[in-house]
């Protein structure tokens, strides 16, 4: 089964070889699930010709945030509306939650609680879920129609399924400890506050549910391929 990944913004340069961009960590965090990848980078406008040039699409996140400016937004809008009434599977994570859920009619803004970084506990589909997350950014509105999956006293709208065919979180299951350490030291000074850092520091070493939820994307795409066939 190949899985597209939709990259929408890349790791800071110090750590495209180690730990890796975007990609390569979906890659890693999925590497036991029988599943291929190709990347197109849309950030830089390369987009795939039709959405059924993978049996599944994965979006990453970004440093950007939906409501901005930038060139591939829209035409990425466009593209999960298609794929999802082609009933091809898109899963979204962080930015790609985000996007998704204003393409199908939902509201973003940057959040006045301000940032969630580092370990963060969630209820995902009925488990109690530790995961990091990164962001600042969250949606207020949800699409219509789509379901809640996820959510904590922070963050309201942490997950979404859209029928059978669109998933997507809020947290980074891709994230390790080493990843989060080298945004901490690269992207949060004097972006995100002293105190929510401290936390997050305080926090690493934690065990992270990475591995339950890298079966349910692999089993998502999976579902959502088998019902569409």
């Amino acid at each position: 089964m190949l899985i597209g990944i939709l990259q929408t913004g890349q790791a800071p340069a110090e750590m495209r070889d180690t730990p890796g961009d975007y990609p390569a960590l979906f890659e890693k965090l999925l590497a036991d699930h029988g599943l291929r990848f190709r990347t197109w980078h849309v950030e830089a406008m390369e987009f795939p010709d039709s959405v059924h040039d993978a049996d599944g699409w994965l979006i990453t996140g970004s440093r950007h945030g939906v409501y901005e400016d930038h060139a591939f937004i829209a035409p990425l809008e466009a593209f999960i509306r298609d794929a999802l009434a082609a009933r091809v599977p898109v899963a979204g994570i962080c930015f790609g939650h985000q996007v998704m859920a204003t393409a199908m009619g939902g509201r973003v803004e940057k959040f006045a609680g301000g940032w969630a970084v580092g370990a963060q506990d969630y209820d995902l589909e009925g488990r109690r879920l530790r995961l990091n997350a990164w962001h600042q950014d969250q949606v207020t509105t949800p699409p219509p129609g789509a379901q809640v999956i996820a959510q904590n006293d922070f963050c309201r709208y942490a997950g979404f399924a859209y029928g059978d065919h669109g998933w997507s979180i809020q947290p980074h299951p891709e994230f390790e400890d080493d990843f989060v350490k080298g945004l901490m030291e690269l992207r949060a000074p004097g972006v995100v506050p002293d105190d929510r850092l401290a936390a997050a520091r305080a926090r690493l070493g934690t065990p992270l549910d990475q591995a339950p939820v890298a079966a349910r994307i692999a089993d998502f795409f999976r579902r959502a391929r088998a019902r569409a066939a």
